[in-house]
């Protein structure tokens, strides 16, 4: 009968031990690299969060300034930039009172195809374009002149709808206007509103495209009134005169992006409508509200 040495058998433990460190070593391994990799989208996660209350600080900042009554504080709300400083984040922020917008629901189709062919529509497309969304909110189901879209335009057009024959309840849904190209909806909808309730925008509030699109020299105007004693704009194209104010709606589009000393960023951009919040304690009521962050 043989007999297993005590050497071989030495052997065999030896053998097994170093298979019991390298499976050791590998599970050690894994944990450590899951451990750093957790580790690593916690800090993302965190600074995420770090960007995002910055761009939302920025956001309720720039409410109490805007509704300042110290002319050396007051934030004006015409697109123009205003930069922060946040617990170590640069915070950039814009206001634009939604007065200087042209509301879809009101705007004539001539204004709406000046704004249309501003952003590079051709004339004519302009002219249907502008025609079809005044078809889109009103009730009835006659075409406009320049052409339009009722739902027989729809259906030749093989979309699955027709007019709405009711009034926008949001900018965005001027993407399902007949004619309308996503290319061209992306370069209109900064300057598009349905808030403000006025046939005409408020030049006081409007940006360059929008002033352009009423008949004014918007570069110009712009210029002018950011660098004007009052800050304002004029209402016939000439320069804007000292104390003139605009009609506020006190609803704004703010954009607030903030920026950490990591590079990483986080952009908010809301509707709002400041004071009486639709809960208790809230300063404003939001109306839209986007936001995301993005690493560097």
């Amino acid at each position: 009968m043989m007999r297993t040495t005590p050497r071989r058998s030495r052997g065999a433990a030896l053998l097994l031990v170093l298979w019991l460190i390298v499976l050791l070593t590998a599970l050690v391994g894994g944990f450590a690299v899951a451990a750093r990799v957790e580790n690593l989208q916690a800090r993302v996660l965190v600074r995420g969060l770090v960007a995002q209350n910055a761009a939302r600080a920025g956001m309720e900042f720039a409410l109490t300034r805007v509704t300042s009554t110290d002319p050396r504080l007051q934030w004006k709300p015409d697109g123009r930039g205003y930069r922060w400083n946040y617990d170590g984040a640069d915070v950039e922020v814009k206001l634009v009172d939604e007065n200087g917008k042209l509301d879809l629901n009101q705007a004539e189709p001539q204004l709406l195809a000046a704004l249309l062919q501003g952003a590079g529509a051709e004339q004519a497309q302009a002219a249907r374009l502008a025609a079809a969304i005044v078809d889109w909110r009103d009730p009835d189901q006659l075409t406009q002149p320049a052409g339009g879209g009722e739902d027989g335009d729809y259906a030749s057009a093989g979309l699955p709808y027709g007019a709405k024959d009711m009034e926008f309840e949001s900018v965005a849904e001027l993407q399902q206007v007949l004619g309308m190209t996503p290319e061209l909806y992306a370069r209109v909808e900064p300057h598009l509103t349905i808030y403000s309730g006025r046939t005409r925008p408020d030049p006081t509030f409007a940006s360059a495209q929008v002033l352009d699109a009423m008949g004014m020299n918007g570069a110009e105007t712009v210029a002018q009134r950011e660098r004007g004693p009052g800050g304002t704009a004029p209402q016939d194209g000439t320069l804007p005169l000292a104390g003139m104010a605009g009609d506020s709606s006190g609803t704004y589009s703010i954009q607030s992006r903030a920026r950490l000393a990591d590079g990483r960023e986080s952009v908010l951009r809301v509707v709002v409508r400041a004071g009486g919040g639709a809960m208790p304690g809230m300063a404003y009521t939001p109306l839209r509200w986007e936001e995301g962050a993005s690493p560097r």
